[in-house]
């Protein structure tokens, strides 16, 4: 079944690229707009399960949290979009670091159900808290962009300055990411937890510290990721976090789970296959009505993840668990 389908996706898009190239190379940019904002979400997924084993479900929550952010730093207080990202991502930052202290840092030691569930409830907390009038509101918003949306076309593609926007500012928060890693204290320390959390220990590495620094890290990338979403698909809900959270969490296990390539790469995957589909899949049914690209988008990305899982099971980039940084 999920080679057939996979098998007629791919029939009826190449036939649908050779009709109309520049519908194509259209839609292809809507898959990298969405797969890059994917890649910020999924960088903080795979970034604690790295260090800590958790799958932090509360992550798209913090995302939805960063989106809250800048609405009012634009809309109440009149912030420049520079401001208010910033805003956000710190805003993220101390959020995430605070749920780690206070729900997750007691059950490091119990079983993994246990940090499990508590961070399924931690983001149905923040999903109905921030519901409240108090609070946010449990209405959707329109997102007052802070610029005016400019349009190209390169080669009868259109480019809009939202699209470079996102792309710019995904890359250099990766290039950013890849650096803290590879080159920082604090990175170096992030891969020895990672590696071997009871020897780093041993080695004088603070390992309460790398975890905080972990999520915080993390979060920083998922307020930038609200922000950039809410440009991009300007209307925002307490709501808005599940599916990009869940997908980018897809991405990350498509990717392979712990590394941040993997994340990187399986994000824009996601981006491509979902946009694809929506836009090229359709089949008649018997009853006579049409099955349509968006309603099966995710079955399609689904039957890719799966696809993927027999050939290889860790994921595209994923290692062995000794060598994961």
């Amino acid at each position: 079944m999920i080679v057939a389908l996979a098998a007629g996706f791919l029939y009826r898009l190449l036939a649908l690229i050779l009709s109309n190239p520049a519908y194509f190379f259209e839609q292809v940019r809507n898959g990298l707009q969405l797969g890059f904002v994917y890649a910020l979400i999924a960088l903080g997924y795979t970034m604690v399960y790295g260090v800590v084993r958790l799958i932090n479900f509360a992550h798209g929550d913090v995302f939805m949290v960063g989106a809250f952010t800048s609405f009012y730093a634009i809309t109440r207080y009149g912030w420049g979009f520079l401001p208010a990202i910033l805003l956000s991502m710190i805003i993220c930052a101390v959020l995430a670091i605070t749920i780690e202290r206070v729900a997750y840092k007691p059950l490091r030691d119990a079983p993994r159900i246990s940090a499990l569930i508590t961070a399924v409830g931690m983001s149905f907390f923040l999903e109905y808290f921030s519901a409240l009038d108090f609070v946010f509101t449990p209405d959707y918003i329109t997102y007052k962009r802070p610029f005016e949306v400019r349009v190209w076309e390169v080669g009868g593609v259109t480019i809009s300055n939202i699209m470079i926007i996102i792309v710019v500012a995904a890359v250099l928060l990766l290039a950013f990411l890849q650096y803290v890693v590879r080159q920082t204290k604090i990175g170096k320390a992030m891969r020895a937890t990672a590696a071997d959390k009871p020897t780093a220990r041993l080695m004088g590495i603070n390992i309460d510290l790398v975890i905080s620094a972990t999520f915080g890290l993390g979060a920083l990338f998922a307020g930038a990721a609200g922000v950039l979403y809410a440009i991009a698909y300007p209307q925002i809900i307490t709501f808005v976090g599940i599916l990009p959270g869940l997908k980018a969490f897809v991405a990350a296990v498509l990717g392979g789970i712990g590394s941040i390539p993997g994340a990187f790469l399986g994000s824009l995957i996601m981006g491509q296959v979902e946009v694809l589909t929506t836009a090229f899949f359709s089949v008649p049914l018997p009853s006579g009505e049409v099955l349509r690209g968006s309603t099966i988008r995710d079955l399609i990305a689904m039957a890719v993840l799966i696809l993927i899982f027999l050939v290889r099971p860790r994921g595209l980039l994923g290692e062995p668990e000794a060598e994961k940084a």
